[in-house]
C-alpha cells in the first residue's frame, strides 16, 4: 500500500513537473515567436486647449517689456517618442524606463507642462514605417484640432522627422539633420521619410539582430516578469520595423518598404519633390560618441549645403552646447597617420588618458620604466585604432579611472567627448573658394531638448533627471551584468575592431557610464513673429530671426542700426560704414512650484499630473537678471584653408550689465570694420544670473591645487547614481542671437 502511494506521489510529482516543462517551453516559445506583442500608435490628446488668460498673460508680459507690436514664440524643433529605436530601449524597464511615451503625451506636455508656443516631431527615420509615419501626422494633426478653430492660438503643431547619419570614416560623415515641414496635410507630405542609408540604416534594421533581441527580451520578461508585455512590445517594434526591407528606388509606392539616402546632397534632392515647404536643420555636431574625432564641417561646404533649404543650425540641446570652437582635437592626423596630441589648458585627450593609466599600472607592478612607458604609448596607439571605441582597448577599467578625459572643462555645458570642428563657431568661419563662387554657411541659430520621452521644452525647470534628460542604465547590478555586457566589455589585442560592434544600442551605450553626466535639460528655439500662427512661425525661420536659448524664455533683441533702416538678426547686409549693433535682453521668469490651474476634467488632471510629474512652466511675476552681454565676432576666411582659430574672437567685447526689472540693452560700433577690410560675422550671448541646472557640472570633478581634475563624481543613468538625485549646479543661463552678416564692399 505504501509503495503504491509512493509511487502514486510520483507520477503525479514527474506530471507535475512535465506538466511545469511544458508550460515553461510553450511560454518562451510564444514569447520568442511573438504571440504577445503590440505596436505603438499615436495616443489620444487631451481635447481642451491651455485657458486664454494664460496665453494672454504670456503675450502681455512681453508687450509691458518690449514696446513691440511683434511677439517672440518659444518652441522646440526635436523631440523623439517612443516610435524612436532609442527612445523605446530607454523606456524599456531594465534601462530604468517608465513605459511608452506617445506623440500625444509630447502634444500635452508641449501644452500644458512647458507651455511653449510651437514644438516638432522628429522621431528617427531609419526605424520608421509608413505606419508609423501616417501615426505621426495623425498626432500632429490631433495636437492642432484642440485649437484650430480659436483665433488665439497656445501650441501649434508641425511634422518633421530625424535624418539620423553617421559614419565612421570621416570623409563620409555628415552628422544628423532634422526635417521640419511646413504642412500637415498627408497629400502635401512625403508618403514615407527618408532614412540615412549607410552605417546607421544599417544598424538600425539589420535581420541579423532579431535573435539576440528576442533571447534578451525573453529573459527580461523573466526577470521582471510584471514588465512582460514591455518587453514583448519591444520585438513587434523591431520585427515591424524589419519587415520594410529597402525599396527598389523605381518603385513609386513606399507603401511596404524602406527609402533611404547616403548624403546631404540627395536629402536635399528628394525634398525637392515634395509639395509642402522644408527646413533642414543640422544638429548635435560636436557631440562626439558617434562622431569621428577630426570629424569637421568642411565637406559640406559643396554641394551638400543647401543654403534656401539648410538655413537654422541647433547651438544647443539637452545633448549639450554645440557652439564654442576650440584649437584642439582628440586626435591629430600628420603625414596620413593619427596620433595622440598632449594634454593642452583644459582638455585631457581619452588616447593619453589611456597611456597615463597603462603607465600608472606598469610601474605599480615595480616593471622597468623604459617597458612601461613602451606599454603607454601602445595604449595610446590601441586608443587612436579603436575610434569612437577607443576605451575599449584598455582591460578592467572603471568609468571614474578616465577622469575628465575627452572633455571640453572651459565650455557652457559642453557636448560629451566633444568635436570643436563640428562646432557653430567654426562653420560660420569657414569657406570655400571655387573659380565662380564663395561657398559659406549663415545660419540662423536655434535650441531644442532632443528628448527622447515624448516631453518638448523640458528646460523650463531643473527637474525628474531621467525624464527630462537622456540619462538612462541598468536598473540593477543583476541587469548591468547580464544585459549590458557591452558597459564591461573589454579588447585585449593590439587593436580595437570597430566592425565588432554593429548594432545602434552598442553605439548609443558606448561610454555609458560617463555620458550620462552630459545629457541635461533642453534649449529652445526663439521666433520673432508678425502673427502667432503657422504661417508666422514659418516666415521668422525663414527670415532667420530666430534665436536659442539654454532652456530659460529670455527675451532678446539684436539690431544692427543705421540712419535709414534697421536690421534684425540674421539679416545680411553689405556696408561701406562701421556697422553699429543694438541689444536688448530682459532675463526669465523666475518658476513657482507646481502647475497652474488648467479647469480640466478630472480624468484629464489625472493625465497630466503623469505626464508632467507635477510641476508645469509657472511663472511668478519676477524676473532673473541679465548679469552680461557677450559678443562674438567671426571674419570669415578669405582664401582656402586660412587658419580658423584666429578668425574666431570670443568674446570680441563684454558689457556688464545692472541688475534691472527692464533688462539690459547696449549700443556698440565695429570700430575696425573698415580698416580690417573683412566680412565679418556678429552673435550676441545674453547672459542670466546664475541658477541650478541638471547635470550643470557634467563629471563633477575634484581638482588638486594645479588645477588638473584628480576625482570624479559621475552622474550615472543606472542605479548607481540615486533616481532622485538630479545631480544640480549652478549654470549661467543664456540666450544666443542670430548672427547679423556684415560683408565689406
Amino acid at each position: 500500500m505504501i509503495r503504491g502511494i509512493l509511487l502514486r506521489f510520483l507520477f503525479w510529482g514527474v506530471g507535475l513537473f512535465l506538466s511545469f516543462l511544458l508550460i515553461v517551453f510553450l511560454y518562451f516559445f510564444a514569447f520568442y515567436f511573438n504571440f504577445f506583442g503590440s505596436l505603438e500608435d499615436s495616443g489620444i490628446n487631451i481635447k481642451t486647449s491651455y485657458p486664454d488668460e494664460l496665453v494672454q498673460s504670456r503675450i502681455q508680459s512681453q508687450i509691458e517689456v518690449s514696446h513691440s507690436d511683434t511677439q517672440i514664440l518659444f518652441g522646440d524643433t526635436h523631440v523623439h517618442s517612443t516610435h524612436s529605436l532609442d527612445a523605446f530601449l530607454w523606456s524599456l524597464p531594465n534601462s530604468q524606463g517608465d513605459g511608452p511615451h506617445l506623440m500625444a503625451d509630447a502634444c500635452d506636455y508641449a501644452r500644458f507642462c512647458s507651455a511653449i508656443d510651437f514644438w516638432v516631431m522628429t522621431d528617427h527615420a531609419e526605424g520608421s514605417t509608413p505606419r508609423k509615419w501616417g501615426e505621426t501626422i495623425k498626432a500632429v494633426q490631433n495636437c492642432n484640432k484642440v485649437n484650430q478653430n480659436k483665433n488665439l492660438k497656445d501650441t501649434i503643431s508641425f511634422v518633421g522627422y530625424e535624418w539620423t547619419q553617421i559614419s565612421p570614416d570621416i570623409d563620409e560623415h555628415y552628422g544628423h539633420k532634422n526635417v521640419l515641414f511646413l504642412e500637415t496635410d498627408n497629400d502635401l507630405l512625403p508618403g514615407i521619410p527618408y532614412g540615412a542609408a549607410g552605417y546607421a540604416s544599417d544598424g538600425f534594421r539589420d535581420n541579423d539582430n532579431l535573435p539576440t533581441v528576442k533571447q534578451n527580451m525573453v529573459a527580461s520578461s523573466v526577470v521582471d516578469f510584471s514588465n512582460r508585455q514591455r518587453y514583448a512590445d519591444f520585438i513587434s517594434f523591431v520585427e515591424e520595423v524589419l519587415a520594410h526591407p529597402d525599396c527598389d528606388m523605381s518603385n513609386p509606392d513606399p507603401r511596404n518598404c524602406y527609402r533611404s539616402v547616403r548624403s546631404p546632397k540627395e536629402l536635399f534632392e528628394v525634398l525637392d519633390d515634395v509639395k509642402s515647404d522644408s527646413i533642414v536643420i543640422p544638429h548635435g555636431n560636436t557631440w562626439g560618441y558617434y562622431t569621428p574625432a577630426e570629424s569637421n564641417w568642411d565637406k559640406q561646404l559643396s554641394d551638400q549645403h543647401d543654403p534656401n533649404r539648410q538655413i537654422s543650425i541647433e547651438v544647443f540641446s539637452g545633448h549639450g552646447n554645440s557652439e564654442e570652437y576650440r584649437p584642439w582635437s582628440a586626435t591629430k592626423t600628420e603625414n596620413s597617420v593619427a596620433i595622440c596630441p598632449p594634454p593642452s589648458k583644459n582638455y585631457l585627450p581619452s588616447c593619453w588618458r589611456a597611456g597615463e593609466i597603462v603607465l600608472e599600472r606598469c610601474l605599480a607592478e615595480g616593471l622597468d620604466e623604459s617597458l612601461c612607458l613602451e606599454k603607454s604609448e601602445l595604449a595610446k596607439k590601441n586608443y587612436i585604432d579603436g575610434g569612437n571605441f577607443g576605451h575599449w582597448a584598455l582591460s578592467s577599467v572603471e568609468p571614474e579611472e578616465w577622469l575628465n578625459s575627452g572633455q571640453c572643462n572651459d565650455c557652457f555645458v559642453p557636448a560629451f567627448n566633444m568635436r570643436p570642428k563640428g562646432s557653430v563657431q567654426y562653420a560660420l568661419a569657414s569657406r570655400k573658394f571655387y573659380e565662380d563662387k564663395i561657398v559659406q554657411f549663415d545660419f540662423g541659430f536655434i535650441a531644442s531638448s532632443d528628448n527622447h520621452r515624448s516631453k518638448p521644452g523640458t528646460g523650463y525647470k531643473a527637474i525628474d533627471r531621467l525624464l527630462t534628460t537622456e540619462a538612462n542604465g541598468a536598473a540593477s547590478p543583476f541587469v548591468r551584468s547580464n544585459f549590458f555586457p557591452y558597459e564591461e566589455k573589454t579588447i585585449d589585442s593590439r587593436r580595437v575592431i570597430p566592425e565588432e560592434i554593429n548594432t545602434p544600442s552598442e553605439l548609443t551605450m558606448y561610454e555609458a557610464e560617463r555620458q550620462s553626466s552630459f545629457f541635461t535639460t533642453g534649449g529652445l528655439a526663439a521666433v520673432h513673429v508678425n502673427s502667432r500662427s503657422r504661417e508666422g512661425i514659418w516666415e521668422g525661420f525663414k527670415n532667420k530671426e530666430t534665436y536659442a536659448t539654454s532652456g530659460p524664455q529670455i527675451l532678446l533683441w539684436f539690431d544692427l542700426i543705421t540712419t535709414a533702416e534697421t536690421f534684425p538678426m540674421g539679416s545680411r547686409i553689405s556696408s561701406e560704414r562701421n556697422p553699429v549693433f543694438e541689444v536688448k535682453a530682459i532675463g526669465s521668469f523666475k518658476q513657482k512650484p507646481g502647475c497652474p490651474e488648467f479647469n480640466l476634467s478630472n480624468a484629464d488632471s489625472t493625465r497630466l499630473k503623469k505626464i508632467c510629474n507635477g510641476e508645469c512652466f509657472n511663472p511668478s511675476e519676477e524676473r532673473r537678471n541679465i548679469t552680461r552681454i557677450e559678443v562674438v565676432k567671426i571674419t570669415p576666411q578669405n582664401y582656402n584653408d586660412e587658419p580658423i582659430r584666429p578668425l574666431i574672437k570670443d568674446a570680441w567685447k563684454v558689457f556688464e550689465c545692472e541688475p534691472s526689472k527692464e533688462g539690459c540693452k547696449i549700443r556698440f560700433t565695429d570700430k575696425d570694420f573698415l580698416k580690417d577690410g573683412r566680412d565679418s560675422v556678429y552673435y550676441v550671448r545674453a547672459i542670466e544670473e546664475p541658477s541650478l541646472r541638471v547635470n550643470g557640472d557634467n563629471l563633477r570633478c575634484e581638482y588638486d591645487d594645479e588645477g588638473n581634475c584628480v576625482k570624479v563624481n559621475i552622474c550615472h543613468g543606472s542605479y548607481l547614481t540615486d533616481k532622485n538625485d538630479n545631480c544640480l549646479a549652478p549654470s549661467e543661463e543664456r540666450a544666443w542671437s542670430s548672427p547679423i552678416y556684415v560683408n565689406r564692399i
